[in-house]
């Protein structure tokens, strides 16, 4: 019951950073809002990573990964994801970068020998594809260049966040989380505050409303470090396979709130994408489920088998 109240917790928390983003866009520029998002962040991770007393990476290949990773996932993937949602919806950018896991299929191709493609992957990633296209045909036709060049934008966050994941898979099982998770942001913020200074000004002369900083302060603590700590805790008290159903929520809580509090819209052809990108998502995740049952199941047999 308590990991359950958890999931429930995490997908609502994954689902709210869309509306805050898109309140905190209304007075900080989109790429050091990013960076200053991730600063106390780093700093609550390293904590918790100190009083853990989690070992430090010591091969040369683990601190390549990390900022590798972390310039992927965190620079690349949320300057972008700032900056085109500037453009578009919360509800839409949450469907958007709702394809990290269609991308992975692909990029997972590619660098994980055991998770090749299969025509019934593909038909997943198709789906997703397609619901994209419909997407940017509508964002071009009803919101103009813009909307389109933000739509795709998030999409180009999809792509890289999805690269750092399949990299960490394949080469980051056994580091610790916690140290990941604060030496990917600690990479990545980096370029997204030089960059976002050059371009965009001091921090001390940006627009600070209460609700910037409510917004910033949301985004830092409950969607980075409360979000990562109750995740952190829910693979270790759940079936990781239905830890990967949050991502078929999430979107759907972003949507309902970017409607609900800032009265956004949806056309047809939006709802149509949505669900042609969800069906996508569907598919990867119930496959990824189902092959988990018949792992487990597996392994309960042959433990079975195994004399005591």
């Amino acid at each position: 019951m308590k990991a359950r109240i958890v999931w429930v917790v995490l997908a609502l928390i994954w689902g709210s950073t869309w509306l805050f983003i898109k309140i905190g866009l209304e007075d900080l520029p989109p790429l050091s809002f990013a960076g200053l998002r991730f600063v106390l962040a780093v700093v609550i991770l390293s904590t918790v990573v100190a009083a853990r007393r989690a070992p430090l990476p010591r091969a040369r290949a683990d601190w390549l990964l990390i900022v590798s990773t972390g310039l992927l996932a965190f620079a690349f993937n949320y300057g972008l994801l700032f900056w085109g949602e500037q453009h578009v919806s919360s509800g839409l950018a949450a469907l958007l970068q709702a394809t990290i896991p269609v991308f992975g299929l692909l990029i997972a191709h590619l660098h994980l020998p055991g998770e090749r493609l299969t025509w019934g992957k593909m038909a997943g990633v198709l789906l997703g594809v397609a619901g994209v296209g419909i997407v940017f045909s509508n964002q071009l036709e009803v919101a103009g260049p813009m909307a389109l060049w933000g739509s795709a934008a998030i999409v180009g966050g999809a792509v890289f966040v999805a690269y750092a994941n399949v990299l960490v898979k394949a080469r980051g099982g056994h580091l610790d989380p916690a140290l990941l998770a604060a030496g990917q942001m600690g990479c990545g913020l980096v370029p997204l505050l030089v960059v976002g200074r050059l371009t965009e000004g001091s921090p001390f002369d940006f627009h600070w409303t209460a609700r910037a900083v409510a917004s910033l302060l949301y985004l830092t603590v409950v969607g980075s470090v409360v979000a990562f700590l109750l995740f952190y805790w829910l693979v270790r008290n759940m079936d990781v396979t239905k830890t990967m159903l949050i991502a078929l929520v999430t979107p759907l809580f972003a949507v309902l709130l970017g409607m609900a509090v800032l009265g956004e819209r949806l056309t047809w052809r939006t709802l149509a994408g949505g669900a042609l990108i969800m069906s996508g998502i569907g598919s990867v995740v119930w496959r990824r489920v189902r092959a988990g049952k018949e792992e487990k199941k597996e392994g309960e047999e042959e433990g079975a088998r195994v004399p005591s």
